[in-house]
């Protein structure tokens, strides 16, 4: 829809295409979720979900051109809005907005000449991101056992609360290097520790849906239990020390339509 205006050439620019593009569908499914249901009016007809090059989203036509400058997303998607559960609606946007982001970055490939090992490059960049599904549904970050039982003397567990906290508030901290001449605590505190970094890297942000990353707020809804950087949905450690029940926007407005 705008390749005239934006043409990446190499895969670094493709891959910083589809990031930027992921993380505008990405605002739509979650953060900016009532905006984006509302754009999509049964009503009206056929609608597209977008994600474009500068990080925001847009729901709009598909394009006249046939055929068009490029691929485009799932048509009539306002359509089934009305007939599912909002959560089954949202997950299948976005499941067709995966696809549709990797058919427009090797779309780019291909256009421009892209050799094997580029395109393996592309995909092996693109494979390291979680896909929209995994960050709208968090299948990405399903609890284990150890989770179920806090360690609040770990500083790398993965709730990263302090017991005078809240609960569902975190500042979390980076991973501290292991001394190698410490052969003890290396082998008692290694692999607890490798674990917990495990743990963290599979938490996705459910606004942006980057990965776990040391010295960042972080705070979890008690609604959907999804964890967002504080400063994704504007909350700040200060405030977060006066919410007894933090709701996400999403589940925010859900509550609100009901």
């Amino acid at each position: 829809m705008d390749a005239a205006a934006y043409n990446p050439r190499t895969p670094e620019e493709v891959f910083k295409d589809f990031r930027a593009r992921r993380a505008g569908i990405i605002k739509a499914l979650t953060s900016d979720v009532e905006k984006f249901y509302q754009d999509c009016d049964p009503e009206k007809e056929n609608l597209c979900l977008y994600g474009l090059p500068n990080e925001t989203w847009e729901v709009n036509l598909p394009a006249e051109e046939v055929p068009p400058e490029l691929p485009e997303p799932a048509l009539g998607i306002n359509f089934a809005r009305d007939g599912m559960d909002e959560k089954d609606w949202l997950a299948l946007v976005a499941v067709h907005s995966d696809a549709w982001l990797l058919s427009v970055a090797f779309y780019f490939g291909a256009r421009f000449g892209f050799s094997k090992e580029d395109r393996k490059r592309l995909f092996m960049m693109i494979n390291g991101l979680s896909t929209i599904y995994e960050v709208v549904t968090g299948v990405a970050k399903k609890p284990t056992t150890k989770e179920k039982t806090p360690k609040s003397n770990n500083k790398n567990n993965k709730s990263g609360a302090k017991p005078d906290t809240h609960p569902r508030v975190a500042k979390t901290t980076p991973p501290q290097p292991k001394e190698e001449s410490d052969e003890g605590e290396e082998n008692n505190g290694g692999e607890e520790g490798e674990e917990n970094e495990e743990e963290h890297e599979n938490t996705l942000c459910g606004a942006c849906g980057d990965n776990y990353a040391g010295d960042e707020f972080w705070i979890c809804c008690d609604a959907c239990e999804k964890w967002f950087h504080g400063k994704c949905v504007k909350i700040t450690p200060a405030r977060a020390e006066h919410i007894k029940q933090y709701k996400c926007p999403g589940c925010s407005n859900k509550r609100a339509r009901a």
